[in-house]
């Protein structure tokens, strides 16, 4: 998120308007609805972490073991197992959707 001057884009009477309720402060203003992004969605995050999770997943049925996927992603032994079931799952309902 960058910062914007209220004088560059807004009317004097909006900014004098503004000023009665915060003065000098910062202030964030929301986007409309159905123009927020989720989480990670702006920074390529959420998709890195897709495909990381489906990554692990490929392996561990290739036949790494669960030990080995937590040294090679430096991740708990619990995380790993949660994105394989999370992946499993994904995997199930894919099948059951496209019979």
């Amino acid at each position: 998120m960058k910062y914007i001057k209220a004088q560059d884009v807004l009317p004097e009477e909006i900014i004098e308007l503004i000023q009665e309720y915060v003065d000098g402060e910062f202030m964030y203003i929301p986007r409309k609805n159905g123009g927020h992004k989720a989480w990670g969605e702006a920074s390529g995050t959420r998709e890195s972490l897709l495909e990381r999770n489906r990554k692990i997943y490929r392996d561990y049925r290739s036949g790494t073991s669960v030990p080995d996927l937590t040294k090679l992603y430096y991740l708990s032994e619990q995380s790993i197992r949660r994105i394989i079931s999370q992946e499993k799952q994904k995997c199930s309902n894919s099948l059951h959707n496209h019979l």
